[in-house]
């Protein structure tokens, strides 16, 4: 039980657990939080849920899906804690995501739901930023509009899924600036967790550190170049990103 992560320090990739002393690498070496940078806690496939909470869908006006509405993000997008993320020039409204992320233990193929949680590793928080001038129809999320680079922070940390009790009842924030603008809660899923595995089990094989990305409440509002964007879930952890300018993301990336 614990809370695990990646980070870089010194140009050296470590998986450490995240202990009040600081972060423990295997070689048993403490690193105080403020010297790394901090990575994707996974790495693998993430199948993202689209409008799985109805008062999200409503506020798009959109009706609560039927069956899930999944899209893939690719490991491209993910960046980590205390990151920056690019705001496209020329767009009108670019909006956070807070979201519960489930990461799969094991290889999961055909499994059913009351076996489901068997599978799960732990849990962790991504912000799944959407670039809503590019959507399409009814909520199709295209690549210009959740599949950019660096787009999508996840972390800070994997919290193992002995130590969340219930993780379908979680409370769920995003602040910008400091100032609360989005309040919601894990049980109003349209479909739940266990739901989800079974349901993405029997289309694909869920892999070792693949995610599933639960979809967030209502709440959006547009962030803005300078922006500090907090998402947080309760037991799970806060995770901080800072908006930048197209330019300057690309020219600090290159």
């Amino acid at each position: 039980m614990g809370k695990y992560a990646r980070i870089l320090y010194r140009d050296q990739i470590y998986s450490v657990e995240v202990t009040e002393q600081g972060l423990l690498t295997e070689q048993g070496e403490i690193l105080p939080t403020e010297v790394v940078e901090w990575l994707p806690p996974a790495q693998g496939m993430m199948y993202a849920l689209g409008l799985n909470y109805a008062d999200h869908a409503s506020e798009l006006d959109f009706k609560p899906p039927e069956r899930p509405l999944v899209f893939i993000k690719t490991h491209h997008t993910y960046t980590g804690h205390n990151s920056t993320t690019w705001r496209p020039d020329n767009i009108d409204y670019m909006h956070y995501e807070c979201e519960l992320v489930v990461v799969i233990g094991k290889t999961a193929k055909n499994i059913n739901r009351e076996h489901a949680l068997d599978y799960v590793a732990g849990y962790t928080l991504c912000n799944d930023y959407a670039i809503r001038d590019y959507l399409e129809n009814y909520y199709r999320p295209n690549l210009r509009v959740k599949n950019r680079v660096a787009t999508t922070p996840v972390g800070p940390y994997i919290v193992d899924k002995e130590d969340i009790k219930d993780p379908m009842n979680l409370s769920l924030k995003t602040w910008i600036n400091g100032e609360l603008c989005q309040q919601g809660n894990t049980k109003d899923m349209i479909f739940d967790i266990a739901y989800l595995i079974e349901y993405l089990s029997h289309i694909t094989t869920l892999q070792p550190g693949d995610m599933i990305a639960t979809g967030t409440p209502k709440g959006l509002a547009d962030v803005k170049v300078g922006d500090r964007v907090e998402v947080e879930i309760e037991q799970i952890g806060k995770l901080t990103n800072y908006i930048v300018s197209e330019r300057a993301f690309w020219n600090k990336s290159h």
